[in-house]
């Protein structure tokens, strides 16, 4: 099974692409289970929340990887959480890091945050998403991650996620 990931600053595009993938691809899809942890909470987020949403997200993949496709598609994984728990709270639970260090992810699509910011609730950096790319990418980068860089606007972006996608 090869697992690729979507990831990079909100509203880039990152869901629209991975739902195509997983239809073209005929793979499962995992989605941000941040968003379906959040759409219940009766109160705003804390840290601790973090952990419980990364435990969920890790489920959620073993859970589609269970059937053992030959691609599983993930609309964000713990490297999502880890910047996110790092930007607001300065630091992340050990859980996180710890699988971060143990989990093998063939190819991540780090999307460029070119499309114009949406408004959604659950989203919170619309004016910084160049500074959080570079974040994603020096994390990607510093831990040895295979990716590539996706600009959603380009209108080859899919030729050249189809093609990454040949080469892992």
């Amino acid at each position: 099974m090869k697992k690729i990931v979507l990831t990079g600053p909100e509203s880039s595009g990152k869901t629209t692409i991975a739902k195509r993938l997983a239809m073209d691809f005929n793979a499962p899809l995992v989605t941000e289970y941040a968003r379906t942890y959040l759409e219940v909470l009766n109160h705003p987020y804390q840290q601790s929340d973090l952990k419980k949403i990364a435990q969920g997200q890790v489920a959620a993949e073993k859970k589609a990887a269970a059937i053992n496709p030959h691609l599983l598609i993930c609309d964000t994984d713990l490297w999502t959480i880890l910047i996110w728990s790092e930007e607001k709270y300065d630091q992340v639970d050990p859980y996180i890091s710890t699988i971060l260090n143990q989990q093998k992810t063939d190819l991540y699509l780090l999307l460029r945050p070119t499309l114009p910011w949406t408004y959604d609730p659950q989203r919170e950096n619309p004016n910084d998403r160049n500074r959080l790319f570079h974040i994603y990418r020096n994390k990607l980068r510093a831990h040895q991650q295979p990716y590539l860089e996706i600009d959603p606007t380009d209108q080859n972006f899919y030729t050249k996620i189809r093609i990454g996608l040949t080469q892992i």
